[in-house]
């Protein structure tokens, strides 16, 4: 792992968040996106070398209107820039982690993402994520 690629933060609402978040953080929100296979939107922010994503769940049973119900807004996961997901996604799996899919799936910001179980990294929810070249 490179590096924390962004923080995700599950948020009720984007139009609420984002004003909120471009104060904090005194930059403008640079990307909205939906990702409807994941059934949310998402705004992202720069930090330096880092990003926050806000994640706004599209569908009431979608993972972060569920994620929200059960735990409020907050901090959904970290995720980490890898320079080989599968290879990382490989080295994972034989150290024993938990992989929440079986291969690499299409994210928001073009990338190429895998989701760890967080049973197995102390209740983190962590992503690797890898640049899509393709």
């Amino acid at each position: 792992m490179r590096k924390i690629e962004h923080i995700g933060i599950a948020v009720r609402s984007l139009s609420t968040a984002i004003p909120l978040y471009e104060k904090l953080l005194n930059t403008p929100c640079y990307k909205t996106e939906e990702v409807e296979m994941e059934k949310v939107k998402t705004a992202f922010f720069a930090t330096g070398e880092n990003k926050i994503e806000l994640l706004e769940s599209t569908d009431p049973e979608g993972v972060i209107a569920r994620y929200i119900d059960k735990k409020g807004e907050g901090i959904h996961h970290i995720a980490f820039d890898v320079e080989d997901i599968e290879a990382e996604m490989k080295r994972l799996q034989e150290e024993g982690f938990e992989l929440l899919n079986p291969a690499p799936k299409r994210g928001a910001d073009n990338k190429l993402v895998c989701f760890l179980h967080p049973k197995g990294t102390n209740g983190v929810l962590i992503e690797l994520c890898m640049e899509n070249r393709t």
